[in-house]
């Protein structure tokens, strides 16, 4: 008797959110609390030496997320001076703690997704996934793939929780 794999055999297509977070050595992080006077606020001229004397090549081809870990204040054009030195050098610039940054990257992956590569597709969306603000995700990827899917499942393809079946 020949064991046959129905779950490869059933052209499901598996999609695992995991897989849109970013590798660890690509992400790196940037506290400006070390910029700051006093440990409360950001000085223009102070920071723009730092922003000047920096050797922003260090975060060629990462991605860096820039925040304040302290209760500072920050002005806004702080992270623009940021963004706009590392520009040259890191793949992309976020704003946000670790969290943050990884949520906002999954969205940009979601948004990015072409829906036409899941025409009339049976997905599954992995449940186990552990990045910030699952939820979040797994609702945006929803409302990306339900006008094309012909199915969208969520779990693991032997034991998936059906979420939208086109009619007939």
């Amino acid at each position: 008797m020949e064991i046959v794999n129905r779950v490869k055999n059933s052209g499901l297509i598996t999609i695992d959110l995991e897989d849109f977070v970013p590798r660890a050595n690509k992400l790196v992080a940037l506290d400006i609390k070390d910029q700051l006077w006093q440990g409360m606020v950001l000085k223009e001229k102070d920071f723009r030496a730092y922003i000047d004397s920096a050797d922003w090549s260090v975060y060629q081809n990462m991605i860096v997320h820039v925040y304040c870990s302290e209760d500072a204040i920050v002005p806004p054009w702080a992270y623009m001076l940021l963004g706009s030195a590392l520009q040259p050098y890191a793949s992309q610039v976020v704003f946000g703690d670790e969290k943050t940054a990884i949520e906002t990257l999954v969205m940009e992956k979601i948004n990015a997704l072409n829906s036409d590569e899941y025409q009339d597709a049976r997905v599954v969306i992995k449940g186990c996934a552990k990045i910030p603000n699952i939820e979040k995700a797994f609702t945006a990827l929803t409302m990306k793939l339900r006008g094309s899917v012909k199915s969208l499942m969520y779990g693991e393809p032997c034991s998936t929780v059906p979420i939208y079946k086109r009619g007939k």
